[in-house]
């Protein structure tokens, strides 16, 4: 997608000088390096970006210029992106099964640090220089989250007491690490994730070189902005409860950090009865809204840049394409005067939507604009 500098102050006053008749992504760089900047400073450790969340180069440039200094990369397409925008970045490569072609690429890449989940997998790594770190994936039976992250990776305790004692057999320096699973708004996932990594160390009679507590981290979805600080000290007082000295902590935010970093504007294309049809929809950059529960930071403003101030009423909004499943899952509660040619713009849209766009029906948002100055 092409980046679309602006002098217009706001994504409102873009769209009244413009008009655009196709979807738009709002960058706001300012509002990224304020969120980097606030992790960086209160949580307890080494903060990675998990590149899939938006795998795009102003993304890795603004991150690293905030101040992150490692990023978490599960292919070598992110490798070889942020090698290109953050060049001296610390890689992790922590998409725990990798083929032959892969685990080669990481090694020329320069990753620095590597997760497992199963055996066959860790002795695909035993060609890494020793003292590489290696971190267990462990997965637990944990509520909270959008939606579950142990169903595809993770090692059991047994099986995660198993696999570090084998890390350090090979000779490199053994880490735990976890995901509670996206949106996890309570802070309780972590803690006992903390817990039970600490066991599983005793377990295995190794002293951790660092614990990776993951992503999960929620983004701004609806009214009430997320308690990220009594997450980041539930982690540091669970690790300081759990072990007699606890590691160095690592996170691997990606939704966290990338959310307040888009804002995508769609175009109403037409109003009938109860439905709502826009420019965009789920194969575009609302694909998210299939998977997990849809947010309310939603605004209508008129083609002139005004926003709409009818009585609210839930209406089902279609996307654009010739599928009937181009539907938001559940109604919005829109203004009653809203009509053909106005505009519906969902804030906090950073994280995974410009990721999953598709061209599918000739539809998606194919265009950026830069809100440069806007924080």
């Amino acid at each position: 997608m092409r980046i679309d500098p602006t002098l217009s102050p706001t994504p409102d006053a873009w769209l009244a000088a413009n008009a655009p008749d196709e979807p738009v992504f709002f960058f706001h760089p300012a509002r990224l390096m304020q969120v980097g900047r606030m992790f960086l400073e209160a949580f307890p450790g080494l903060v990675t970006y998990a590149v899939k969340a938006n795998p795009a180069p102003e993304m890795i440039r603004a991150l690293h210029a905030a101040g992150v200094t490692a990023f978490d990369v599960a292919s070598p397409a992110e490798m070889a992106l942020v090698r290109a925008e953050a060049p001296g970045a610390a890689l992790h490569y922590h998409n725990p099964v990798r083929s032959a072609s892969e685990v080669a690429a990481g090694q020329e890449a320069g990753c620095l640090s590597w997760s497992v989940d199963r055996m066959p997998e860790l002795e695909k790594l035993a060609g890494l220089p020793r003292g590489t770190e290696i971190a267990v994936r462990l997965k637990l039976p944990v509520a909270g989250a959008a939606y579950d992250f142990g169903a595809k990776f993770g090692a059991t305790p047994e099986q995660a007491t198993q696999l570090l004692r084998r890390v350090v057999e090979l000779g490199f320096s053994p880490s735990v690490t976890f995901h509670p699973g996206t949106q996890c708004t309570s802070p309780a996932p972590w803690a006992r994730y903390i817990v039970e990594a600490a066991a599983v160390a005793r377990s295995a009679g190794v002293a951790l070189y660092r614990l990776n507590v993951g992503g999960g981290f929620p983004s701004h979805r609806d009214a009430g902005k997320p308690d990220l600080q009594a997450i980041f000290d539930t982690i540091r007082e669970a690790a300081q409860g759990a072990f007699d000295s606890p590691p160095q902590l690592v996170c691997e935010p990606g939704r966290a950090l990338a959310a307040e970093a888009l804002t995508l504007a769609t175009r109403v294309k037409g109003v009938h009865d109860e439905a709502v049809f826009l420019n965009d929809g789920v194969y575009g950059g609302l694909a998210e809204w299939r998977d997990i529960a849809p947010m309310d930071r939603v605004r209508a403003v008129s083609g002139t840049g005004t926003e709409l101030g009818g009585a609210k009423t839930r209406r089902v909004v279609f996307g654009p394409t010739c599928d009937s499943i181009d539907r938001l899952p559940e109604t919005l509660p829109l203004p009653s005067d809203l009509a053909e040619g106005d505009y519906l713009l969902f804030e906090g849209m950073g994280a995974y939507s410009r990721a999953l766009v598709t061209g599918f029906n000739g539809y998606g948002v194919r265009r950026v604009v830069e809100i440069e100055n806007q924080d």
